[in-house]
């Protein structure tokens, strides 16, 4: 993944979501409150990664949900086409500190390399 950015997504200026700090909004799914950002990348085939927006791959995107305690809320299905090279996810967290811990990636870049018999989430 490169070229990382925020993305503000149309929705946040809505009913529902409350600006907590810069990217970082606070709503409630299913009565709990959440914390939610948006980014923006583009995927490196390169690296294995998918070669549309439409095919966004497993990895390193699974590795960073894990690395940073959050989740998928939005695939942005409308903005995620096959004649798109840019991807757009909404991520998901109980906490604020680890939305703003995930935005860290803003601007770097993030792939997967082998280190020795097992694959390494790398972030520079």
């Amino acid at each position: 993944m490169k070229d990382i950015k925020s993305f503000e997504a149309p929705k946040y200026g809505g009913a529902g979501y409350t600006l907590v700090e810069e990217g970082i909004y606070k709503t409630e799914d299913n009565g709990e409150t959440i914390y939610v950002s948006s980014l923006s990348f583009v995927q490196e085939p390169e690296f294995g990664e998918g070669g549309s927006a439409a095919e966004i791959s497993q990895y390193p995107l699974e590795e960073l949900l894990d690395e940073f305690g959050c989740w998928i809320r939005d695939f942005y299905e409308d903005l995620n086409t096959e004649n798109s090279t840019i991807c757009y996810q909404e991520f998901a967290s109980g906490t604020q500190e680890e939305i703003k811990n995930l935005r860290s990636i803003i601007g770097k870049h993030t792939y997967m390399r082998t280190d020795g018999q097992y694959m390494k989430l790398c972030i520079e």
